[in-house]
């Protein structure tokens, strides 16, 4: 079941959080950063991850942390671009792909709880208005409830129904 909240998603009381980013991405803006700057081992393995792996766009990598703690990031966005290595833009079908990708895993049980941002929508350049009926589609019968962060509150802990 999806729940609308607004708050800092850093403070949920979900087990997981997801968030797009972009493949090769070095986590430098928004959420990203701010899930680096308070997991720095999550960016370093994901670096690693992707100079390992070379994953595509519409992908999923999960990271598991300390005290129980699930980052999903979705390759939402094209890879870098240019020079100075900025993330390029996200599409709703890479979008529709990695919920359809994190469906599954939520699917399986392991996660009890997930937060989201307003996915892609900072970034990754898309209108809210095209990427939340995806996430209703993908997410809306969920097994687990689901808190989509529609407005952020900094220091403010969302009201999380069970």
């Amino acid at each position: 079941m999806i729940h609308e909240v607004h708050g800092d998603i850093l403070l949920t009381k979900a087990q997981a959080i997801a968030h797009g980013v972009a493949p090769g991405d070095h986590f430098t803006h928004g959420l990203a950063l701010a899930l680096r700057e308070k997991y720095p081992a999550m960016a370093k393995d994901f670096r690693h991850y992707a100079h390992q792996c070379h994953p595509k766009p519409g992908e999923l990598w999960e990271w598991g942390g300390t005290a129980g703690v699930r980052i999903f990031c979705l390759m939402t966005q094209d890879d870098e671009t240019g020079r100075g290595g900025q993330p390029g833009p996200a599409t709703e079908a890479t979008v529709n792909h990695c919920l359809k990708r994190l469906r599954h895993e939520l699917d399986t049980g392991e996660v009890k709880s997930l937060a989201l941002p307003r996915l892609a929508t900072g970034v990754g350049g898309l209108a809210w208005e095209g990427v939340f009926p995806l996430i209703r589609k993908h997410l809306g019968d969920s097994p687990v409830p689901v808190y989509v962060y529609t407005r952020y509150e900094a220091g403010v802990a969302a009201n999380e129904p069970q």
